[in-house]
């Protein structure tokens, strides 16, 4: 929730350079936008005394956090312990989805509120959530996140895929369903495993990637199949991408499978993503393969971190921490360079924020007053510990204060 107006400075801050050195800065606020950033008491600030001015105690700076890749809409955060309940397999979790989240209110207004302001205080201020679409529900979730996301103004960004956790060409209507979410004005329109949930990833991705020519969205794929099979889906996504001209905006949720084909494989790939600005998103799940930061980062296919689901009916886990994912990415993969962490706090912060349709944020005069303290001695540090996140700032105002 909104617990400030527009605020006209932050004052008395650490910010990091692109080099990791720290200098202690003010920065000038208006319309939601640094508009300068000054050496500390170097400006007056005649705001200072009438509250729209805030003192950061020398804290470190970050920019907002970017989520881009949630499930607001489905969670038993803030109610009772549910137990572990089901099959195993992502088929055994969506059968069991389906036959509990009516008792515990899934989709509400009430469950997304409590999620997102998790992820808020946690220092999140853009999202990209997956909503669950099917013919039980309808669009019945999406209505539920964009009212709880209303809440915050524009002070939070949220971006919503329409996603057929159900399968879609498994279940005939879920295609005009999710045809009929494009036309109410969801960014993006999901898919999940093609070829092992719907047994059909050509005719799958043919029906998703039309959607999305015909009504100008995104496409935003989960992708769990491994090895080969996976990567046989990446090539038919490739495909897609060039013949519709879909080129930035397409994004591979997982594909682990890019982490288990051979690096010549691997490579090409790469490339033929980065040349179509397809973009790759991880939750950084533990047991399996991380996706290779130097690889992508050198092929230039851009990728971001998401919390996934937290506390909902596929895992108990989860914080709502994308710092902790951001963490658990960076030790997973033996990161441990200080150019590395940085590299992974920068893509945990602002430099996704094209994943939640924003400019990227290095805390510059001109970019978004999305602004996250911590008692840190710089990124690294930052990363390394997760501290407590002490203030939370989304367009200029203040969200979270801890």
């Amino acid at each position: 929730m909104l617990l400030s107006g527009p605020l006209s400075s932050l004052r008395n801050v650490r910010l990091a350079a692109s080099d990791g050195t720290v200098a202690a800065v003010d920065l000038q606020l208006a319309d939601g936008v640094i508009t300068a950033v000054t050496p500390t008491g170097a400006a007056a600030d005649a705001a200072a005394a009438d509250g729209a001015s805030r003192d950061g105690g020398g804290l470190l700076a970050l920019p907002g956090l970017v989520n881009a890749h949630a499930h607001v809409d489905k969670s038993w955060w803030g109610l009772p312990w549910e137990s572990y309940g089901g099959e195993g397999g992502t088929d055994g979790r969506i059968r069991h989805e389906r036959a509990r989240r009516d008792a515990l209110g899934i989709p509400s207004v009430g469950i997304t509120s409590r999620v997102l302001a998790e992820l808020v205080r946690h220092g999140t201020t853009a999202i990209r959530t997956h909503v669950d679409v099917d013919l039980g529900l309808g669009l019945r979730g999406i209505h539920a996140v964009r009212e709880a996301a209303a809440a915050y103004g524009d002070a939070v960004r949220v971006e919503i895929v329409a996603f057929p956790q159900d399968g879609v060409l498994r279940r005939p209507g879920v295609l005009d369903l999710l045809a009929d979410a494009a036309r109410a004005g969801v960014e993006h329109i999901g898919g999940l495993d093609p070829a092992s949930i719907d047994r059909d990833p050509v005719g799958q991705l043919d029906g998703l990637f039309a959607i999305a020519a015909e009504h100008g969205t995104g496409v935003d794929i989960h992708l769990h199949d491994p090895a080969e099979l996976g990567a046989f889906q990446i090539e038919l996504i490739i495909d897609r991408t060039a013949r519709l001209g879909l080129r930035g905006r397409v994004n591979v949720a997982h594909g682990f499978a890019l982490a288990q084909v051979a690096p010549a494989h691997r490579r090409d790939l790469l490339q033929a993503m980065a040349e179509l600005d397809i973009t790759m998103t991880t939750v950084a799940p533990l047991r399996l393969p991380q996706l290779p930061l130097t690889e992508l980062d050198a092929a230039g296919v851009r990728f971001a971190f998401g919390t996934d689901g937290i506390r909902d009916l596929w895992s108990p886990y989860g914080t709502g921490d994308l710092l902790g994912i951001a963490w658990q990415y960076a030790r997973a993969s033996s990161v441990v360079r200080d150019e590395d962490l940085r590299r992974v706090v920068e893509i945990a912060t602002g430099a996704s924020g094209a994943f939640a349709g924003l400019p990227a944020n290095a805390l510059r005069a001109g970019d978004r007053a999305d602004i996250v303290l911590v008692d840190a001695e710089n990124p690294m540090d930052a990363l390394v510990r997760t501290p407590p996140r002490a203030l939370v700032i989304g367009g200029g105002r203040v969200l979270s204060e801890g």
